[in-house]
């Protein structure tokens, strides 16, 4: 259930190479130019224009004839290419039957003068042109077993998949077999076909896992390897649709440029929008599951059509459509258009040639998000060039003033903070940054550059961390920082019954209401039904679609909600890979604070719940049931005011992670509150005697590895590095009796060898730290030799100048 993250292999010479790179490439801010021809395809995110929302808007799927298509190009070329738009891309229904080896042939109702001559038209306006395809081989041509182009000793009735097998989402072909070689030719003729008539692009529909359909009973991942084999010599960008697995994400990005993370982003409904804001919404939670397997190397995470340049036409209001414009930079998703390009409106192009936002998407550095369990989110990206591109989001009921806090993107001191969409620089700050008056629905993208002095911490997933060898993301190798309650009953014997201890649990009851629980669409919040519900309340949707997601630590967790004749099916994903899907009707009755979706004995961790609604009248969540694995001896104890006596606690995590004790949110001093000697944290009795009679709890707080993950391998001579402008390093991270001893090289010379192993599993530690490195650019590079495991997790520079 761990979310793993594999970086392919590098040389040590060619990893402290890509290092430095990254180091020194500094985002541009003026006009973007289309792509050089010796720039690697997928280099960056590609930007354009697709039919497929228009021809949902005019309800007319045959909207993409040449004029039409030769208009969008015209405005494309007129009003946005010099900033780097280049795609005209034609979806679904372009074609008009097969040739005679059983290809795909353009109509020639919506073609009269031949496809050729809109292709031609819109390479004259110097932009590539895309065409779609799907999965399987048509039941018409398996009928009619056509010759294979360039295969005649192959025909089309070979290369079936026998029995005859479902293929795609809608049943409209046949599986191919793919370990008959008349497949993959089947599949060349195709592309050498395209590739001669100019086509620059391919959108794969279709495909799965994914497109609704994640148990393998279909699978079109052969058929992903064999269009990206054919399309690779022609040098024509594979973008694969829709709602792919996570689970497969390393195989996209094999095979693929690009690849679509959810549902279309169209409303449906003709003639009266293209979108909707609950459909931008929603991209939030899959963009913060995605943002990780997305890059240069790798290939880019698509959000579909941006449809922001029409005005009323969009379904969305003006600042919505600047916070789904600002969604798509900072995500780097590809950047295409569904508008009609020919009635863009003022304020549609100001959003759409915005260089600075541009430069942002073009740079392909994906952003995270600090926390997704608030409606008002703080997202960002540290750059190659040493600055942060920082984008708040303010999905919240009401306008608000939204404060980017520097230590939670990793930045401790002062910095510049330039305001991208206004184009203007706001000033020098310490520590933190309030925008004021975010609207509803609303954004702020800023450019962040950290001042002299100020120190940089960079965490193991950062694009600017390079591995050589077969690293993992976490995959139970990783502690998260967590809490376990100790509950308390104080009591005054002297004047009533004593105390006696309550129940230790450590399983915790998280409440619908909790504000770390995010709801994505249109949740509503039932109060005081009266219905035994926990705490009296529940939350409920009435739109398929609309999620609920849940970060937790722990080793399980249970879903508990309502069943009743009105709900019905809900999905089920466990950090972002589905599990099951189930069923909250019941026939007859009502019933309350019911399990209908359980999961114990997962790796102790960090860990994210999604339920999404798929039928039936209404979704209800009650609460989250989390269970924590045991970190404290005893679990609960009793004061007596009138027999005060200290409260001893057992530790069962090595002291030395023990990062404090709270009482509801108060912090107890250390050494004053509570004492610890070796294993043992004693309460003192002064401070017990202050605390209200009647039943609580104090929070133990044990601190994790750095934003809860590491990245693990088990090669001896497996290697990390990252680049960086600076005059001081520190690289921290855990120790652990699985580890060992580590080489550590700062611009290619062996300075120092760390051993860290320890006795017991620790977090947070300094391993290496280096100062007084001249001013400019350095690679610091940490390989492992000997131990079973080596773990990487943090690493920080002081900034001296920043480009």
């Amino acid at each position: 259930m761990d979310q793993h993250h594999h970086r392919r292999g590098l040389g040590a010479a060619a990893a402290a190479a890509v290092a430095a790179a990254l180091a020194l490439t500094v985002i541009p801010t003026g006009p973007v130019a289309a792509q050089a021809e010796d720039e690697p395809l997928g280099e960056r995110p590609y930007m354009g224009w697709s039919s497929f929302s228009m021809q949902v808007y005019t309800g007319d799927s045959q909207w993409i004839d040449a004029e039409q298509l030769k208009a969008q190009s015209d405005a494309m070329h007129d009003k946005l290419q010099e900033y780097g738009y280049e795609y005209i891309n034609v979806d679904a229904g372009w074609n008009g039957g097969v040739d005679g080896h059983g290809r795909p042939v353009p109509s020639t109702a919506l073609y009269p003068d031949g496809l050729q001559e809109v292709i031609d038209h819109v390479h004259d306006n110097g932009q590539k042109f895309g065409l779609y395809f799907i999965p399987g081989l048509s039941p018409q041509v398996y009928e009619d077993d056509l010759p294979i182009a360039g295969a005649p000793e192959c025909s089309t009735a070979d290369i079936a998949m026998q029995p005859l097998q479902q293929a795609d989402y809608w049943d409209l072909g046949y599986r191919i077999d793919f370990a008959n070689p008349c497949s993959q030719a089947y599949i060349d003729s195709i592309a050498d076909l395209i590739a001669s008539w100019g086509v620059d692009f391919v959108k794969f529909d279709s495909v799965t896992p994914g497109s609704g359909v994640s148990d393998l009973s279909l699978d079109a991942r052969d058929d992903v390897a064999a269009w990206s084999q054919a399309l690779e010599g022609h040098d024509i960008w594979l973008e694969l649709s829709w709602a792919l697995d996570i689970d497969y994400a390393d195989y996209w990005a094999e095979h693929a440029q690009g690849w679509r993370v959810d549902w279309d982003v169209e409303c449906y409904c003709p003639g009266e929008a293209l979108t909707k804001w609950e459909n931008i919404e929603r991209l939030f939670p899959r963009v913060a599951e995605w943002w990780r397997h997305a890059g240069p190397d790798t290939g880019w995470n698509d959000l579909d059509s941006l449809n922001v340049g029409n005005g009323r036409m969009d379904g969305l209001t003006r600042d919505e459509r600047r916070t789904a414009a600002t969604l798509w930079a900072v995500s780097a998703s590809p950047m295409y258009l569904g508008d009609d390009l020919t009635t863009l409106d003022e304020y549609g192009i100001e959003l759409l040639t915005n260089p600075e936002v541009i430069a942002v998407n073009q740079a392909g550095v994906p952003a995270r998000p600090v926390a997704t369990a608030t409606p008002r989110q703080t997202w960002y990206a540290l750059n190659a060039d040493g600055t942060y591109t920082v984008a708040l989001f303010n999905t919240g009921a009401t306008d608000a003033d939204m404060t980017l806090d520097f230590a939670d993107i990793g930045l401790d001191g002062s910095a510049k903070v330039r305001d991208l969409w206004a184009q203007e620089d706001l000033g020098k700050f310490d520590g933190e940054y309030t925008a004021a008056n975010v609207p509803i629905n609303g954004t702020r993208l800023f450019k962040v550059t950290p001042s002299k002095g100020a120190e940089v911490t960079v965490n193991d997933d950062s694009l600017r961390v390079a591995y050589e060898g077969d690293w993992n993301r976490n995959g139970g190798s990783e502690v998260a920082a967590t809490s376990q309650a100790l509950a308390l009953a104080v009591g005054d014997s002297s004047t009533g019954e004593a105390p006696t201890a309550p129940e230790a649990s450590y399983t915790v009851p998280v409440n619908d209401d909790s504000p770390e629980i995010a709801y994505t669409g249109s949740w509503g919040h039932s109060t005081g039904r009266g219905m035994g519900d926990h705490q009296d309340d529940v939350h409920y949707s009435e739109s398929n679609g609309d999620a609920v997601e849940y970060a937790f630590v722990g080793t399980g967790v249970d879903y508990v909600t309502e069943t009743h004749e009105s709900q019905g099916e809900v999905d089920v994903y466990l950090d972002g890979e589905f599990q099951e899907t189930v069923d909250t009707h019941q026939a007859e009755g009502r019933g309350v604070q019911q399990v209908v979706y359980s999961v114990a004995d997962l790796p102790n961790g960090a860990h994210t719940i999604r339920l999404e609604k798929k039928s039936g009248q209404f979704m209800l969540l009650d609460r989250f049931d989390v269970r924590q694995e045991t970190l404290i001896q005893p679990g609960s104890a009793a004061f007596d005011k009138a027999e005060p006596e200290d409260v001893a606690v057992t530790l069962l995590r090595d002291a030395g992670e023990l990062e404090g004790i709270a009482h509801e949110g108060e912090a107890l001093e250390a050494g004053t509150d509570y004492t610890v000697e070796g294993d043992v944290v004693t309460v003192h009795a002064a401070y017990l005697a202050g605390l209200p009679e009647g039943e609580g709890a104090l929070d133990f707080r044990f601190r994790g590895d750095h934003l809860d993950d590491v990245h693990a391998t088990a090669a001896v001579g497996d290697a990390v590095s990252f680049g960086f402008r600076g005059t001081a390093v520190t690289w921290t991270g855990p120790t652990g009796p699985d580890q060992g001893e580590v080489d550590i090289y700062i611009d290619g010379e062996l300075v120092d060898r760390v051993d860290t192993a320890s006795a017991a599993r620790l977090t947070g530690r300094e391993l290496f730290s280096a100062t007084g490195l001249r001013d400019g650019e350095h690679t610091f590079r940490a390989v492992m030799v000997s131990g079973e495991t080596m773990r990487a997790d943090a690493f920080a520079y002081t900034v001296k100048s920043v480009s």
